[in-house]
């Protein structure tokens, strides 16, 4: 009857498949307003099921309103229930496959081979074990309390930043403060200022929700604040511990240029310290937060100095900025994952995460004098180094060449992974000479082939740039 046919090995049950393909025919119309619908003994004898099976989907096809039942008469279709034919879905999008990198140089991985996964497995258990019934409620947007206190002790052992636990929110990483930053910071008719080049992270928490943008230059010391002077602005996002990409530190004069603009302006500045436990030559770079807190918002990751996937970060906010990130933060996601939150509290307790930092800053300077000793090796003179005292990669310059489409074409085609700084570029064109190297996750092996596959690819733009300079000559 009707067409309908049920099968008895799907995991859908049969009196949901019969509710199913009833209510798809009332709905196209090939059921009638008013139609009679067969007793239930009559079409459980169609369907060769049972009269319960038939009475559950009528009880559904009743319950939700697509029969009417009336004492002693049979069950008819309610009216109004036809619905246009509908259009066709668009094909989905074929999804690309991922290509396949020998030599990876992509930024801000770190070695997950070294991560001590006993020790934190060790810690998610006894979260587990700790965490009583009562915890396991909505718990609110700040993040677990023990959390925040231990974020507040790590900063002040790490940063020398005092911070008060009250002050810390938790976050899925740094993306998402970032997203309500802009959210909690848009003025109307004030543009955000951010560097250039910058992460496209950033660039897409501003532009996405429509809000205009001052795009700020960036040079060795990080970005040109004074281009900001007789502005009017929401907000300021800046990378002053190892600028992202360029890698260049924020002396204290353009900080306090900074700050200055923002208490005159009332703007607050995000202040984005992505990877600054990654030091290599000279001590720790002081935080722009602690020039003044009131003004400065502190947002930190520990996807790079943990593993990606664990997508927990902080913010430090003023005072005057909770109440609004509270509320913004209740309606989009309500609160991290309790588990992990207790894990990491433990870990951060215990030291593990001191420990940790303290080998890898090790192994990473190592890497790095390996990837610098090859670079020296492949192109000598010809490259000049940017941003490598810290964090978990450098900027490559080769002064006169140009790095396009085909180029990074050319590095696909070798199974090599670069990025061209002008990826990270929005208006400027002063950074098409540059290549931006990370090489935290890789091995000694890894990044030598690697660089030698980088010197056969650009073998023949050397040799035309320096045969053009003779030229000159």
């Amino acid at each position: 009857m009707w067409g309908i046919t049920l099968h008895r090995n799907d995991d859908v049950s049969l009196a949901r498949q019969l509710f199913l393909a009833v209510t798809e025919r009332i709905t196209a119309g090939q059921i009638a307003p008013g139609e009679a619908l067969p007793s239930t003994r009559e079409l459980a004898l169609d369907l060769g099921v049972s009269r319960n099976t038939v009475c559950e989907a009528y009880t559904m096809l009743w319950t939700e309103g697509f029969i009417i039942n009336h004492p002693g008469a049979a069950s008819r279709v309610a009216d109004g229930l036809a619905i246009a034919t509908r259009p066709p879905e668009p094909k989905a999008e074929p999804e690309r496959a991922p290509v396949h990198y020998r030599f990876d140089f992509k930024t801000g991985q770190p070695d997950l081979t070294l991560f001590p996964w006993s020790a934190w497995n060790r810690d998610i258990a006894g979260a587990a074990g700790r965490l009583n019934p009562g915890q396991m409620d909505y718990s609110g947007p700040k993040g677990y309390p023990p959390l925040c206190e231990e974020i507040a002790r790590w900063l002040l052992r790490t940063r020398g930043m005092a911070v008060d636990p009250a002050d810390v929110f938790v976050t899925s990483g740094a993306t998402q403060a970032l997203y309500i930053l802009v959210e909690i910071l848009h003025r109307e008719g004030k543009s955000f200022a951010l560097e250039d080049p910058s992460h496209p992270g950033i660039r897409g928490a501003v532009m996405d929700k429509g809000r205009s943008v001052c795009w700020m230059p960036v040079d060795d010391q990080g970005a040109v604040v004074s281009c900001l002077n007789g502005k009017t602005l929401s907000a300021v996002y800046v990378t002053p511990s190892h600028q992202f990409p360029l890698g260049g530190i924020l002396p204290a004069g353009r900080r306090t240029e900074l700050i200055r603009l923002a208490r005159n302006g009332g703007f607050y500045i995000m202040e984005d310290d992505y990877d600054s436990e990654y030091r290599y030559t000279g001590a720790p770079v002081s935080p722009l937060y602690s020039m003044d807190p009131s003004r400065v918002v502190y947002v930190g990751t520990f996807s790079k100095t943990l593993f990606p996937a664990l997508r927990l970060g902080f913010a430090i906010l003023p005072r005057p900025l909770q109440p609004a990130w509270k509320h913004a933060r209740q309606y989009m996601d309500v609160q991290n994952p309790l588990l992990e939150q207790a894990a990491l509290t433990e870990f951060l307790r215990k030291r593990q995460m001191d420990r940790h930092i303290r080998r890898m800053n090790r192994v990473y300077g190592e890497k790095r004098a390996v990837l610098i000793h090859a670079l020296e090796e492949a192109f000598g003179r010809r490259v000049q180094v940017r941003g490598d005292a810290s964090g978990l990669h450098v900027a490559l310059r080769f002064p006169g060449m140009e790095f396009g489409p085909t180029f990074e074409q050319a590095c696909r085609g070798a199974g090599l992974r670069v990025r061209p700084v002008s990826r990270y570029c929005v208006e400027t064109t002063a950074y098409s000479d540059t290549l931006l190297v990370g090489y935290g996750h890789l091995d000694e092996e890894n990044i030598c082939e690697g660089v030698r596959i980088l010197r056969e690819l650009l073998k023949s733009e050397i040799l035309a740039y320096e045969k053009g300079k003779k030229e000159l000559s």
